[in-house]
């Protein structure tokens, strides 16, 4: 441990952090650097800076991060559809390697020796961060406290914070483990650990509730280029601008509110409440276009991609070479989804209400059920027998063997 002269430690100003200063100093005789990133979740930063500092770190950074957070990493995955397991979006999973990815700057521009997270040894988020670390800064050394520490719960946290003077604000009002940035808000833990509880509704602290929802729909008008939205009811704004408007209408009229039980990459599954009300809108509407602007044979395979970007995502693998293969797949069947898709939110319902694009593949005069002079419904018969003919060899083979 002598070597380990300075840590950078993802710090967040919960409780588990705010230990985790004092246990380094103690356990590594070492320096330590508080690295907070803003992705959105609403904190009194300067509190956050402050509470760093009084619980033992030489400097905190504070790092605003939220338009990198969604045009890098929201907007890739948007592209690619990827929702883990047909419900999560993600939310946490993408955050992890753009915070780790600034541990590793601000570690190599204060000469750390190590880079620490509070992440414990049952979760996801371990390997988020340690993979990403590795990819990015291979010779780094990693400390993860709650897999070397003899504190074994909140209760063991509480008690060395109040003997180090770290002032710890403890409820039992909403009692469970959260994660917000600007893309959703997650809950577990509480109540929620047993699947056969229906959630409170006071779990929901960004959505309201579809039976608090207004009684009338609201309509909104997404417009995409080239697979990212760009304007909101035609209204263009920054990538965190056209979400943060997003969400303010999903969460109005209840929309995006998720009750999953997911598998978690350390092989148990785990029952988790999300609140992704601009996401929701957004996958959908992405989705919508999609339909209209990509042909058959890439739209099916794309379907597979993005269970498998997914995948990725979710097991800490963005910087990993096939991640940026399949982007580079993505990015190019995004080329032609640009267009408006018009939308109503009605109670947590989210209902199609009209779409266009320059690249539609739809065309009327082929599909219509009238008259057309573009389409020999003739020559569907040579077709059908093609395309049947292994069905025909083969049911012949069974009757020649009589079978």
């Amino acid at each position: 441990m002598s070597d380990i002269k300075k840590v950078v430690l993802a710090y967040s100003g919960g409780l588990d952090t705010s230990v985790i200063i004092p246990w380094l100093k103690e356990n590594y005789g070492c320096e330590v650097i508080a690295v907070c990133c803003n992705l959105g979740q609403p904190e009194d930063y300067a509190a956050v800076e402050k509470k760093a500092i009084k619980s033992g770190a030489s400097k905190a950074y504070i790092l605003d991060v939220q338009e990198e957070f969604v045009a890098d990493y929201i907007w890739p995955t948007v592209k690619a559809g990827a929702v883990y397991e047909g419900k999560y979006l993600l939310g946490t999973s993408f955050a992890r390697p753009l915070i780790a990815k600034k541990l590793v700057e601000v570690a190599k521009q204060e000469g750390a020796d190590a880079i620490a997270h509070g992440a414990t040894g049952k979760g996801n988020d371990q390997v988020r961060f340690e993979l990403t670390i590795k990819a990015l800064a291979p010779n780094t050394k990693i400390i993860a406290p709650w897999r070397e520490w003899d504190l074994k719960s909140r209760e063991d946290c509480m008690e060395f914070a109040a003997k180090h003077d770290i002032p710890v604000v403890a409820t039992k009002s909403h009692p469970y483990s959260m994660d917000q940035n600007v893309w959703h808000l997650s809950h577990e833990g509480g109540d929620l650990e047993d699947p056969a509880n229906a959630p409170k509704n006071d779990v929901h602290l960004v959505c309201k509730s579809p039976e608090e929802a207004p009684d009338t729909p609201a309509l909104v008008s997404i417009e995409f280029k080239e697979g990212v939205p760009v304007a909101v009811n035609g209204k263009a704004g920054t990538p965190l601008e056209l979400l943060q408007t997003l969400n303010e209408l999903g969460a109005a009229n209840g929309v995006g509110i998720v009750d999953i039980v997911e598998n978690r990459l350390v092989g148990m599954k785990s029952r988790g409440v999300y609140e992704n009300p601009g996401g929701a809108i957004i996958m959908y509407a992405h989705r919508e276009l999609e339909y209209l602007c990509l042909d058959r044979a890439t739209y099916h395979y794309k379907e597979l991609v993005a269970n498998k970007y997914a995948e990725l995502v979710y097991d800490g693998m963005w910087f990993a070479p096939l991640m940026a293969a399949l982007q580079a797949f993505v990015d190019e069947t995004q080329k032609t989804v640009t267009g408006t898709i018009n939308l109503k939110l009605y109670k947590g319902n989210i209902i199609s209400a009209g779409a266009t694009s320059p690249y539609s593949l739809y065309n009327q005069e082929f599909v219509t059920f009238e008259e057309d002079d573009v389409y020999n419904q003739a020559d569907a018969e040579g077709f059908i027998n093609l395309f049947g003919l292994p069905l025909k060899i083969n049911a012949l083979m069974k009757e020649k063997a009589g079978k």
